[in-house]
């Protein structure tokens, strides 16, 4: 080994120890200023976020003043995902954020790209007074500048305000990659052919400095700047690399152009093509980018769009034409055919149909009459009415979809935890790979050796891409979360999307969510009678041209002396189906049966179906009664029922079946079904309108349509493909990628890679992870098949709770008539020995039977291997009554 091959190593091996100190030595944190009650600190946006370090106290509110002192999409938001804040940040401007940091630790901040990043590390407050819980809101401090969004309508101009910056960054991106392409291409025709132009080689070089210095300096800038800045704030990301490999490039070529003769004759070639195509085809990937880009965020567009601009007010007995931010409580507003809705509120006279597709995702209009409850963005269809305004400003619907909507694109998944953590050190690991190479190239490689070299090291750093690692998972779940959206499907966050593709069981409320949960009369075996009186606690009494007529249970008619036997066989039919029968007298005499019953919605027997095809197991939960509730499940095709169960046992139902090591969603109203909403891994609230229980649910579903459980569902797998297969592109293209780049296949093959065809796959790499994203615009959900809806005869398995214990009773499928209450004892399958189902703490299903153990090992056992007990536990059957 000669000593300049010693000189290379040394040089290598001290520039890893400066690069590792470089990225990963500590950095000083910079303290928030207290003011008053609040802590406040400056945050520079420019290459980066300076500083990125920031310390603050536990408890006390937080403003974040931020200077954003450039432009482009990179940094046009930032994201707190820990704190579900996603905010707008004017270019040029200051845009103030606010945010309560409750608790003790390190949270991370980002740009909306995901490629710029900081850190806030909360410590412990030293009054000890901690916040009761996180909030965040933004405001914008900045008289020239309102990206932050109005009290009134919000985020509205902050949207414009990023389409109005995408559309510029567009233009400019356009315009550097034509002049790039311009000056480039001779001087690529000329290292493609040989010659340019009849001139010494000298001249040769100088004109093509000519050319490719304004490509380097013009073009390049805003890769350039940002990467320089970026790496002066010891981080770095994908222009970092861009810039360290075109200015090893350019650099060098202006050595060799300016003075050739401090250079041996074979060092001499000039590499002005390489970065004139490297900074071409980057611009002109980033412009492919923008405009994929640009359809990412189009729902919430669409949102915003929906809202209308002015609202007829009648004020003073006057109707007058007034701005929307200018509507208050209280105002009573006309609409007409074919007018927006400015607000939510009530009806207070007239009738029409109005079309709210727009926020429940339900296309059949809906008939409004005085009392209803109108949303703010829907669309008047026939008549005219009047309402109240009743929610303004950010408390409508729409304001709360679009705030909702935001906060799931804030917010971290899971899976984007890895990428993110494999992005913190790719940058660095790829300069270390580039300088490793250029050693292993410099001591083993061909003659001339530092040229070969230099160019496989910038090939490595120019192939390397974190942009496509680092936008995989946001950009999916921000397109995602939005077609949720315009289906009427809130998704709270990230990690709820994600958790709901893991989901193999759904725990249905019957009332209100399978069931309309408003009691209609269903038949009608008898004249209606009229002028009937309440008899509390037994029905009705009436008189209709003299004849006395009564109409309720039993113990009224008995009491009235009059035989109901008769009745019975209809009444025992119509509870067999789950209804309510109601005894009819007249004149004395019995005469008929009224059944009253809460009916189903008419979705129901469809979303059940829908939910089994895609493979989750159905259950119901209900406080009725077993016989009630067994047949309202088998009307709608749901196998297994919890019946009987106290509201304040709900959670208690879920916690048990999450036991069972499955992964659980409870759908319910939203309001009395908190607690279960809560204690389930994913809480779906069915509502409608104002209603929505946005506050006690991971997904609210606005049109109270069960249909979207299963949309939600189908859009959760949906997504995680898209992420893996983002991922899968990423990790695949750089781990392939750079060992090529870097020349482990040019002892077998002879392949050295070019950092020009280097350059062209790291565009396309970030171009086919925004391509795939933006494939989810196209997700419809799946129709169900006529063929996979489920067997409404079938018998569920029924299993009841009562009075706020669980007497356990035998859930194998029954018949009408058969009373399985009295069996209380059953065989151990495993051991033999006798169980009693009341008391009995484990227990397993098979193939819809309950299966009881007198231990945790014999439950063990036969969750091993069930089909090897489940004939001995079939065979000892009950053994007591």
């Amino acid at each position: 080994m000669n000593p300049a091959d010693i000189a290379v190593l040394i040089v290598g091996l001290g520039l890893s120890g400066i690069l590792g100190w470089f990225f990963f030595g500590p950095k000083k944190a910079h303290a928030a200023t207290q003011l008053g009650n609040l802590q406040e600190v400056t945050v520079t946006v420019k290459g980066g976020y300076s500083p990125d370090l920031v310390r603050v106290r536990q408890g006390v509110p937080l403003r974040i003043v931020f200077d954003r002192q450039e432009s482009g999409e990179c940094t046009s938001r930032v994201v707190f995902p820990d704190f579900a804040l996603n905010r707008s940040l004017s270019a040029y401007g200051q845009t103030t954020v606010e945010l309560l940091p409750d608790r003790v630790g390190e949270f991370g901040f980002a740009c909306g790209m995901n490629m710029v990043h900081g850190r806030l590390i909360v410590e412990s407050s030293t009054n000890g007074h901690g916040a009761p819980s996180a909030t965040a809101r933004a405001n914008d401090s900045s008289p020239s500048s309102k990206t932050g969004g109005t009290s009134e309508q919000p985020d509205a101009l902050s949207e414009d305000h990023e389409m109005a910056e995408r559309k510029a960054e567009i233009r400019d991106l356009t315009l550097r990659m034509a002049v790039g392409a311009v000056l480039t291409a001779p001087v690529l025709f000329a290292t493609m052919t040989g010659s340019f132009l009849p001139v010494a080689i000298l001249a040769n070089h100088w004109l093509q400095l000519a050319l490719i210095t304004p490509v380097m300096f013009y073009s390049g800038w805003p890769i350039h700047r940002t990467g320089w800045l970026t790496l002066l704030h010891r981080q770095a990301e994908m222009n970092s690399l861009i810039t360290l490999g075109t200015s090893a490039a350019f650099g060098y070529s202006l050595v060799v152009t300016v003075a050739p003769g401090i250079l041996p004759p074979g060092l001499r070639d000039v590499y002005f093509e390489a970065a004139g195509v490297i900074i071409t085809l980057i611009l002109l990937g980033r412009l492919f980018e923008a405009r994929a880009k640009a359809g990412t965020g189009e729902s919430i567009r669409k949102l915003i769009g929906l809202q209308a601009r002015t609202a007829r007010v009648v004020r003073d007995g006057t109707e007058t034409d007034i701005r929307i931010e200018d509507v208050v409580a209280g105002d009573v507003i006309t609409v007409r055919p074919g007018e927006k809705i400015p607000v939510d509120g009530d009806v207070v006279d007239g009738e029409s149909s109005v079309d709210e597709s727009m926020v429940t995702g339900e296309p059949i209009p809906t008939t409004k009459r005085t009392g209803d409850i109108v949303i703010g963005a829907t669309i008047n269809r026939t008549g005219s009415f009047h309402f109240r305004a009743v929610r303004v400003g950010r408390d409508t619907m729409l304001a709360q979809i679009i705030n909702l909507v935001q906060q799931a694109q804030g917010s971290k998944a899971p899976i984007q935890r890895l990428a993110d953590t494999m992005s913190s050190y790719f940058v660095p690991a790829v300069i270390g790979i580039a300088i490793w190479t250029f050693v292993a190239w410099f001591v083993f490689g061909p003659q001339p050796a530092f040229t070969s070299a230099m160019v496989a090291a910038v090939a490595v750093l120019i192939i390397a891409c974190p942009c496509a690692l680092g936008l995989a998972t946001p950009l999916s779940v921000m397109v995602s979360t939005g077609k949720g959206a315009e289906q009427g499907i809130l998704i709270r966050s990230a990690e709820a999307l994600e958790t709901a593709h893991k989901l193999n069981t759904i725990v249905l409320d019957k009332t209100g969510t399978i069931t309309r949960g408003e009691p209609a009369l269903t038949e009608l075996l008898l004249s209606q009678p009229v002028g009937f009186d309440s008899i509390t606690g037994k029905g009705v009494r009436a008189n209709v041209d003299g004849r006395s007529i009564l109409i309720g249970n039993p113990a009224l008619l008995r009491d009235a002396g009059i035989d109901s036997a008769a009745l019975e066989a209809e009444a025992d039919q119509l509870s067999a189906d789950g209804k309510t029968p109601l005894l009819v007298a007249i004149g004395g005499k019995p005469a008929g049966v009224l059944a009253v019953a809460d009916t189903l919605k008419e979705e129901s027997v469809t979303a059940v179906a829908g939910l089994r095809a895609l493979g989750l197991e159905v259950v119901m939960i209900t406080g009725d009664n077993r016989r009630a509730a067994a047949a309202i499940a088998r009307r709608v095709g749901i196998g297994r029922v919890l019946a009987e169960v106290l509201p304040n046992r709900k959670a208690a139902e879920i916690r048990r079946l999450q036991a069972e090591g499955r992964q659980v969603a409870m759908v319910g109203d939203g309001i009395n079904d908190a607690p279960a909403l809560a204690q389930a891994d994913i809480g779906m609230a069915i509502g409608t309108g104002t209603d929505v229980a946005i506050e006690s649910s991971d997904v609210t579903l606005i049109s109270g349509a069960l249909t979207g459980v299963v949309t939600a569902i189908q859009l959760s797998r949906a997504t995680m493909r898209n992420i893996r297969q983002n991922l899968s592109f990423a990790f695949a293209y750089n781990v392939v990628g750079v060992p090529i780049a870097a020349g482990v296949l040019y002892p077998f093959v002879g392949l050295r890679l070019s950092p020009m065809i280097a350059a062209a796959a790291m565009a396309m790499s970030s171009l086919s992870v925004v391509s795939n994203a933006n494939r989810l615009r196209g997700f419809r959900s799946k129709p169900v098949q006529p063929t996979t809806i489920g067997h409404p005869e079938a018998e569920p398995s029924v299993e009841v709770g009562a009075d706020g214990a669980r007497p356990i009773q035998e859930s194998a499928p029954w018949g009408a008539g058969d009373d399985m209450s009295e069996k209380t004892t059953v065989i151990d399958p495993v051991c033999g020995m006798t169980v009693d189902t009341a008391s009995a703490e484990y227990r397993s299903f098979h193939d819809g039977k309950a299966y009881y153990f007198c231990s945790a090992g014999c439950k063990a056992s036969f969750d091993k291997d069930p089909a090897k007990f489940a004939g001995a536990g079939a065979k000892g059957g009950h053994e007591g009554h």
